[in-house]
């Protein structure tokens, strides 16, 4: 579930479901009837929460493939045959995961020791894997999906005040230094300090000015 990990971190609004992916971990080597629980709820999850991001209702008595399908739809995907053959896949998988859960789950109904035993032999490391991995690979889809139309806000490189001392020289020059009592500071460090944007805007403005008119503007 590496990828679903990297995903959730890239998007940390949706890192508060890691903590099913570390239950779906712990489990797998231990009981993998809550493991499969698990993952069922963190497919679960996901698909109400692009549903209410995306402000569209849910019936509560809907089953995983209904609740799929209407998170699915609320992605936008327009209703070609393409789109809804994916849309009905992801919804089976779901669906099948519930199944699977049902079958082989201890908690929700009591058991005897017969459908105890028989239990374990319906989990097979395949079946089991697959239904996990396949699990991911839709929360992926749905993630990315829904991200895909909320983009990550561009993050501005960090400017370091020390690698522009070409531009601090240009400033400093026009508006010298400010003293405080027993304090000075340059004009481009307290630009600098006090608002980061304005330093950036006028750095950039400088750079975009040749090399040999710099010293002649005035201010």
């Amino acid at each position: 579930m590496q990828r679903l990990k990297s995903i959730l971190s890239k998007h940390s609004n949706w890192e508060p479901y890691n903590e099913y992916i570390v239950r779906i971990e712990g489990f797998a080597s231990t009981d993998f009837t809550l493991c499969i629980e698990n993952a069922k709820a963190l497919l679960e999850g996901i698909s109400k929460e692009v549903c209410v991001k995306k402000g569209v209702a849910l019936d509560k008595n809907s089953k995983m493939s209904g609740l799929l399908k209407t998170a699915f739809k609320s992605l936008g995907y327009p209703s070609t045959s393409t789109i809804l053959q994916i849309g009905t896949a992801i919804a089976n998988v779901g669906q099948q995961m519930g199944n699977f859960r049902n079958e082989i789950g201890t908690t929700a109904h009591g058991k005897t020791i017969e459908e105890l035993q028989k239990r374990q032999s319906s989990i097979h490391d395949l079946t089991g894997n697959f239904l996990i991995e396949a699990t991911s690979i839709v929360c992926c889809f749905l993630i990315e999906a829904f991200e895909t139309d909320q983009p990550l806000k561009v993050i501005e490189d960090e400017i370091d005040y020390d690698e522009n001392e070409s531009f601090n020289d240009f400033w400093d020059e026009q508006y010298g230094e400010f003293e405080m009592g027993d304090y000075s500071f340059f004009a481009s460090e307290v630009l600098f300090s006090n608002d980061p944007k304005a330093y950036k805007n006028e750095l950039r403005a400088f750079n975009l000015i040749p090399k040999d008119e710099s010293n002649n503007i005035e201010l």
